[in-house]
């Protein structure tokens, strides 16, 4: 019991991310994005030094604020730089995830196999008696 005290992620940590998560995925690009000059970054502004194409930099930050809009009030400053910093580093690899072309015919780049190989049963031995029994009956 006392492995889950020393757990390295709270649960409500990991609620907060996961809401996080969802919340950026959800959203459309553009759906919330102003007319406002100071709504989108310019590369220059980037955190970290991404490059982003425009239509990235405006959903990353629609995406920064859609999560604003909800939960402003639960934030310091510090926690909203970095949750700016994290849209616009999320965006940069879903831009590379969109980016790979993939076709209805494709077939999966990873198939599941199982971690433990497990023996396969032998397979019942068939007695010739009963097979030759079983083809002279009329």
């Amino acid at each position: 019991m006392d492995d889950k005290s020393s757990s390295p992620i709270t649960r409500r940590e990991f609620a907060r991310r996961a809401a996080i998560v969802s919340a950026a995925t959800m959203v459309p690009a553009g759906a919330l994005a102003t007319d406002s000059p100071s709504a989108a970054l310019p590369t220059a502004q980037a955190p970290g030094g991404l490059s982003l194409s425009a239509q990235g930099q405006a959903e990353a930050e629609a995406r920064y604020q859609a999560i604003l809009a909800v939960y402003a009030s639960r934030f310091s400053e510090t926690q909203k730089a970095d949750l700016r910093r994290l849209s616009y580093t999320a965006q940069e690899l879903l831009d590379r995830l969109r980016a790979y072309t993939i076709e209805n015919g494709d077939a999966p780049a990873l198939y599941l196999k199982p971690l433990i190989e497990r023996e396969k049963r032998p397979e019942p031995a068939v007695i010739p008696h009963a097979a030759s029994a079983a083809t002279n009956k009329p």
